[in-house]
C-alpha cells in the first residue's frame, strides 16, 4: 500500500477495530483511529482522534479538517444483548442508531476526500444482517441495512469511489466473554464454526486491508464472507438419518 495513503477506521482502538487499524498501519498506511475514547494500550503506527460519531458537526468537522484521505473503514457499532420486548423503541432505535446512521453520517463527510483520492469505503457489517439475531435484533436489522446502503452507495459514487462490505462472523476479542461466556463457552462455539475456531481481529482486518488495495480495484458493490465457512446447518446434527456409526 503506498506510504501516503491515509485511512480512518472509526471504533479503531480496541477489538475488530484495533485489528483493522493495525492491518492497515503494517502494511503502511498512516491510519487514524476514531472513538469516544482513546485506547487503553497505544497501537504502534496508529493515531487516535477522539470524535462521537453520533454528533454529526462534530463528523464533518474531523473530516473537513484532513489534508486527504484515502479509505474510510467504518468499524464503529455493537450491541447488548437484549431481548425485543425488554427494551422500548427509543433503546433499539440507539443500536440502528450506531450501526446504521453512524456509517452514513461519516461516509457522506469522506466523500469529497474519497473522490478526489478516488478511494474506497470498507463497511464492517455482521452474519447478523442475513440471519435471525435473537437477543440483538436491531443490530441485525442494521446491518442488514448496512449492507443495501453499501450497495447502492457503490453504485451511486461509481467509478470515483469504491464500497463494499465485510460481513464478519464470530471474532475472538477482549469481550468475547459477554457474548459466548469463559473460556468453555468460547471453545465450544469455535466448534459450531467449520475452520474451528472464532476469527481473530487480524483476520478481518487482513480481509479490510485486501479490499481497501489495488488487488481489489475492480470490486466494488460486494460482500466478502470472513465467517470462518458459516454456520453448520442445525438440522443436520437433530437428523437421527445419515449418522456415522
Amino acid at each position: 500500500m503506498p506510504r501516503d495513503t491515509t485511512v480512518v477506521v472509526t471504533g479503531g482502538t480496541r477489538g475488530v477495530g484495533a485489528g483493522i487499524a493495525r492491518a492497515f498501519a503494517e502494511a503502511g498506511a498512516r491510519v487514524l483511529a476514531c472513538a469516544r475514547r482513546p485506547p487503553e494500550c497505544p497501537l504502534d503506527g496508529v493515531e487516535f482522534a477522539p470524535l462521537d460519531l453520533r454528533d454529526p458537526p462534530a463528523v464533518q468537522g474531523f473530516f473537513a479538517a484532513l489534508p486527504r484521505l484515502d479509505v474510510l473503514v467504518n468499524n464503529a457499532g455493537g450491541t447488548p444483548y437484549r431481548l425485543l420486548a425488554d427494551a422500548d423503541a427509543e433503546r433499539h432505535a440507539k443500536v440502528v442508531e450506531l450501526n446504521l446512521i453512524t456509517p452514513l453520517t461519516a461516509s457522506l463527510a469522506a466523500y469529497e476526500h474519497l473522490r478526489r483520492s478516488r478511494g474506497s469505503v470498507v463497511m464492517v457489517g455482521s452474519v447478523s444482517g442475513a440471519r435471525p439475531s435473537p437477543g440483538s435484533a436491531a443490530y441485525g436489522a442494521a446491518k442488514a441495512g448496512l449492507a443495501s446502503l453499501a450497495a447502492s452507495m457503490a453504485v451511486e459514487w461509481a467509478p470515483e469511489v469504491r464500497v463494499n462490505t465485510l460481513v464478519v462472523g464470530m471474532v475472538r476479542t477482549e469481550l468475547s466473554s459477554v457474548h459466548y461466556g469463559g473460556p468453555d463457552g468460547v471453545a465450544a462455539v469455535s466448534c459450531t464454526v467449520p475452520l474451528g475456531r472464532l476469527a481473530a481481529p487480524a483476520d478481518v482486518g487482513a480481509a479490510a486491508v485486501f479490499l481497501a488495495s489495488d488487488a481489489a480495484a475492480y470490486i466494488s458493490g460486494a460482500s466478502l464472507h470472513v465467517h470462518g465457512g458459516g454456520e453448520r446447518p442445525a438440522f443436520l446434527d437433530a437428523a437421527t438419518a445419515n449418522r456415522e456409526k
